[in-house]
This record gives structure tokens, C-alpha cells and sequence, in this order.
């Protein structure tokens, strides 16, 4: 049974690092890699550190529920092309019933440009009939651990 998450839990947990090179296949027909792209980084990024706290897509199934985006917002503020190092990084802003509001930064290397910032709205559902499914502490707890 899910308990409520005590006000205490409510914090930002440690930032996750991730680091790629962008290959040619990522770059659209302006020359820069794509929009899509950017989005596929911030999910690729906020799997990663899942999984990196305990939470692989197989914890997941087995605690009966996955997280699922609600919403995403991005600012994309300069280009990245092929073979820019970027660095993407990521964390958990809050923790709210059923959801949490994780933040993406993505920094091309070594000049430190942002490239882009993202917003994603996550929501706990049920793996059963995709109702909403309260956070529970233990799962708020693997994420401020630091990675």
C-alpha cells in the first residue's frame, strides 16, 4: 500500500550525467542535429539515471507501474552538429502525488553553450489499467541518493 510522500521527500535529488557525441545520422536537412533528436536525449537521459538509482523498465513492471510523460517542454537555444560532444544533465525537481517534474540541460563540450533546456511532467501510472499510482517514499528515496 503507497503512503503519502512526507514533505521531506519534496526536494531535488542529486544531478545525473550523461555524455555522447552526436553522429552524422542525427543531423536533419539544416545541418544541425534535429529537433527529435534533443527530445530522444532527454529521455534517453532520464532512463539512464532511472535505471542508475535501481529502476530499469523490469523494477518498474514489477512494482506494478511506469512512469509515463504528461507533458514536455524544450527551449532549444543553439545547434549542436555532428560529432559536438554534449553533455546532458538531469534531475528531479518534485515530487507530487502521482507525478514529478524532472529538469534536462543539454551543453555542448567544451565551449559550455546551452543547447537546450527541457521541462518533463511525469506521471506514475498502474502497468495494470493505467490509473495514476501515488509515488511512494522508497521510490522518491532511490532517486536522492547521488548516482
Amino acid at each position: 500500500m503507497s503512503r503519502t510522500i512526507p514533505p521531506e521527500h519534496i526536494a531535488e535529488s542529486p544531478i545525473y550525467t550523461l555524455e555522447l557525441v552526436t553522429s552524422p545520422d542525427e543531423i536533419d536537412e539544416l545541418n544541425h542535429v534535429s529537433n527529435l533528436v534533443y527530445l530522444r536525449w532527454v529521455l534517453r537521459a532520464a532512463q539512464a539515471h532511472s535505471a542508475a538509482v535501481g529502476y530499469d523498465y523490469r523494477a518498474y513492471r514489477e512494482l506494478g507501474a511506469v512512469f509515463v510523460v504528461r507533458r514536455h517542454e524544450i527551449d532549444y537555444l543553439a545547434p549542436a552538429y555532428a560529432g559536438d560532444r554534449v553533455t546532458i544533465t538531469t534531475w528531479i525537481e518534485s515530487w507530487r502525488g502521482a507525478s514529478s517534474v524532472r529538469r534536462t540541460n543539454l551543453t555542448r563540450d567544451p565551449d559550455g553553450v546551452l543547447l537546450a533546456r527541457a521541462t518533463t511532467l511525469w506521471a506514475l501510472v498502474s502497468t495494470e489499467g493505467g490509473r495514476p499510482q501515488r509515488i511512494s517514499p522508497a521510490l522518491v528515496e532511490a532517486f536522492r541518493r547521488a548516482v
